[in-house]
């Protein structure tokens, strides 16, 4: 069975397969269209933080170092 999903940004049908190389997307054109309206805060992720503890300085570098560790293409050659 073939997975067909709506674009995002025209709605077009997109049949998800490798061959789709803008997925889920039907265009490079419907994508960078997408990506401009992020940059332009039109679009945001309105979910509540989790904890209303403050981070620390000490938290935050702990999460960078963790996603660091699981990122390793962040990592700048030695």
């Amino acid at each position: 069975m073939t997975l067909k999903v709506p674009c995002p940004q025209c709605q077009k049908e997109v049949i998800w397969q490798p061959e789709s190389l803008f997925k889920p997307f039907c265009s490079e054109r419907c994508r960078l269209l997408d990506l401009g309206d992020w940059a332009d805060e039109n679009h945001k992720i309105s979910q509540r933080s989790q904890s209303d503890t403050p981070l620390t300085e000490e938290m935050l570098d702990a999460l960078e170092d963790e996603f660091l560790m699981n990122n390793k293409f962040f990592v700048e050659p030695e």
